[in-house]
C-alpha cells in the first residue's frame, strides 16, 4: 500500500493517469456505458475497472491525484439527460460536489449530448469503469498540470 494514495487506484489507474499529458481525458462511466467497446478505441485500448465503487467515490479517488485543466472554460464535463440538458440527476450532483471539493473551488459541469458523449470518449485516453447503477454518472475530465513549488536556487 502507497502512502497518501487513495486505496480504489490501483496500479493500472495510476498508470494510465500518470501517463496521461496534459489535455487528456479520462472517462468515468456507469455500469450501463458500453465501457468495454468504447474503450477499445482509446488510447489505452482496454478498459479499466472499479467494479462495486459508485461514480461519485471514483470521481473523488481520481481527482485525488489528477489536477484538471485550467486553460479549459470545461475540464469537467456530464453526459446530458436525453430530453432535458438541464436536469442534473442526484448522481450528477453527487458528483459535482467531489469536484469543487478536490479543486477547491466551483468547477461547474458542461453538458454534452448522449451521442456526442460516446464520440468523445471514443478518443479519450482512457475509460474507467465504475458500477454506478444509476443512469448518467458518465464523466469526462480533461487532464491539467500540477507544477512542482519553486526550489531555491
Amino acid at each position: 500500500m502507497l502512502k497518501n494514495i487513495d486505496p480504489l487506484l490501483n496500479a493500472d489507474i495510476l498508470h494510465a493517469l500518470c501517463a496521461m499529458g496534459h489535455g487528456d481525458e479520462v472517462v468515468i462511466c456507469d455500469a450501463n456505458f458500453p465501457a468495454d467497446s468504447v474503450a477499445r478505441q482509446t488510447v489505452l485500448g482496454r478498459v479499466l475497472r472499479l467494479d462495486g465503487v459508485g461514480a461519485p467515490r471514483a470521481v473523488q479517488a481520481v481527482l485525488s491525484v489528477l489536477p484538471l485543466d485550467t486553460f479549459v472554460d470545461h475540464p469537467a464535463e456530464r453526459m446530458e439527460v436525453v430530453g432535458d440538458a438541464a436536469a442534473l440527476p442526484a448522481v450528477q450532483r453527487e458528483a459535482q460536489r467531489e469536484i469543487d471539493v478536490a479543486e477547491g473551488r466551483a468547477v461547474p459541469f458542461a453538458s454534452v449530448e448522449r451521442f456526442a458523449f460516446y464520440e468523445r470518449a471514443k478518443k479519450a485516453y482512457c475509460v474507467i469503469a465504475t458500477g454506478e447503477t444509476r443512469g448518467y454518472g458518465c464523466f469526462i475530465f480533461k487532464k491539467g498540470v500540477q507544477l512542482a513549488p519553486d526550489v531555491p536556487q
